[in-house]
């Protein structure tokens, strides 16, 4: 009988798999930090690379990559990449803030659903899923309309429409902790219900809580960006990743990088946090 081959068999492939899952992790949180360095850091990144302003005039509408303009000109003859490196942190800050209040928010409301009596609790859960009834769009557009030309509003409104899904997932996270036996035996030595909630509760709905924000960030970009594409916010000629996909489509033939830059930082982060998000639930349902 021949001696199996080292690496095979289950075990084999449960190691590979194991790599294979490292190598995504570490790849798409690469991805991660370097799409939101750019959105960050390239608002005073960009002068010093490109030597000049994202709202300066460098050339002809949609001129070709050339020297100093490496992605070419936009649809005024502004530098592209000039107004790429300006026109992230505004998409980038308006979804991380949105879904760390969604987040907050969600974790809040979800574990009080959850220690309120039965009846109380799904009150609060059905008062709060009113908000999810409404497209989410339609709340974007109509507090955005009404602050015009605020990021704030567009913010608020993406937090609003995310919180409902979020206070289902923490609620539910929270009344299987809170059945659990430790929780139990907690109560029966006479810990009060904050400090039950503070060392037991909240540490184990972390994880997904957690997987839970990932994917509200994910869907707090596209509104964020889909904000941009419609005009909302703060307007022109603040750069913005969703207005220069907008602004820029109808030149997309003659010079393709001015729209296609924007949109595949978005694709490429959207994705990357979503692998993310899938990484950490499935590490957290291991453990």
């Amino acid at each position: 009988m021949t001696a199996a081959a080292p690496g095979a068999g289950p075990v084999g492939v449960g190691r590979r798999r194991l790599r294979l899952a490292s190598v995504v992790r570490y790849a798409a949180a690469a991805v991660v930090v370097l799409i939101v360095g750019v959105a960050l850091l390239g608002p005073w990144l960009g002068p010093v690379l490109t030597g000049g302003s994202p709202t300066e005039q460098v050339g002809l509408p949609f001129d070709a990559p050339g020297a100093g303009h490496p992605l070419g000109t936009d649809f005024l003859g502004r530098d592209a990449l000039a107004r790429l490196l300006a026109g992230g942190a505004v998409v980038v800050g308006v979804a991380a803030g949105a879904a760390v209040a969604a987040g907050v928010l969600g974790v809040l409301l979800g574990v009080l659903a959850a220690t309120l009596p039965r009846g109380a609790g799904e009150l609060l859960v059905r008062a709060v899923d009113v908000l999810g009834v409404v497209p989410a769009l339609l709340v974007v557009l109509v507090l955005a309309a009404g602050f015009p030309g605020s990021d704030a509003a567009v913010l608020v409104a993406i937090a609003l429409v995310s919180v409902p899904f979020s206070v289902r997932v923490n609620r539910a996270a929270a009344e299987q902790v809170i059945g659990s036996a430790y929780v139990e035996l907690a109560r029966a030595r006479g810990d009060g219900w904050w400090r039950v909630l503070r060392h037991d509760v909240v540490p184990n709905i972390a994880g997904p809580a957690l997987s839970e924000a990932g994917l509200r960030f994910v869907a707090a970009i596209y509104l964020s960006a889909t904000a941009g594409f419609l005009g909302l916010g703060a307007g022109a000629p603040a750069a913005n990743w969703g207005r220069m996909v907008a602004e820029n489509l109808p030149g997309a033939r003659l010079a393709p990088w001015p729209f296609l830059a924007p949109a595949l930082l978005l694709v490429l982060l959207a994705v990357a946090v979503n692998l993310l998000a899938d990484d950490w639930a499935a590490r957290v349902g291991r453990t």
